[in-house]
């Protein structure tokens, strides 16, 4: 460090400038933004009738393409420190806040729905014998026979 802390916060974002940050950052924001878009896939998959569940996941993919996005828009086209700084640390607030903040109530609510859905079935199917349909006879029935010449012939 040949600075003060403050006076790298207005320094180029750049490998000249940043040599053991830039490329870290760079790479991993690239890598990160690939493997959030392939695990909303894969989870949106498997919770496509979870709606809270995919709300969550698509909250963290558009947080994660926004962030991931600036920071590599930072280190191409070189912006000051501050910008970068800045938008990893608002990044980890939302990504915490989203993930232990906003959504636990609303998960915590659809785990009781659905705990309840399944106590109702189950004792609206807890009798053994809830399933079969009780047969019911039908007035006014006849039985039909095989047809005569005659009925065949209208035909």
């Amino acid at each position: 460090m040949t600075h003060l802390p403050w006076e790298y916060l207005f320094q180029s974002f750049s490998a000249a400038h940043f040599h053991d940050l830039f490329y870290p950052i760079a790479l991993g924001s690239l890598v990160l933004l690939v493997v959030l878009c392939v695990i909303y896939a894969i989870r949106s998959r498997q919770l496509r009738h979870h709606a809270p569940y995919l709300d969550l996941y698509e909250w963290l993919l558009w947080t994660g393409i926004i962030a991931f996005g600036l920071l590599l828009i930072f280190s191409v086209f070189v912006w000051d420190f501050v910008f970068v700084l800045t938008t990893i640390i608002t990044t980890c607030a939302i990504f915490v806040w989203i993930r232990f903040v906003r959504f636990p109530p609303i998960l915590a609510g659809y785990e009781q729905k659905l705990a309840r859905q399944r106590y109702l079935s189950r004792q609206k199917y807890a009798h053994p014998e809830a399933t079969i349909r009780a047969k019911t006879s039908r007035p006014g029935r006849t039985i039909r026979t095989a047809p005569t010449k005659r009925t065949r012939k209208r035909r």
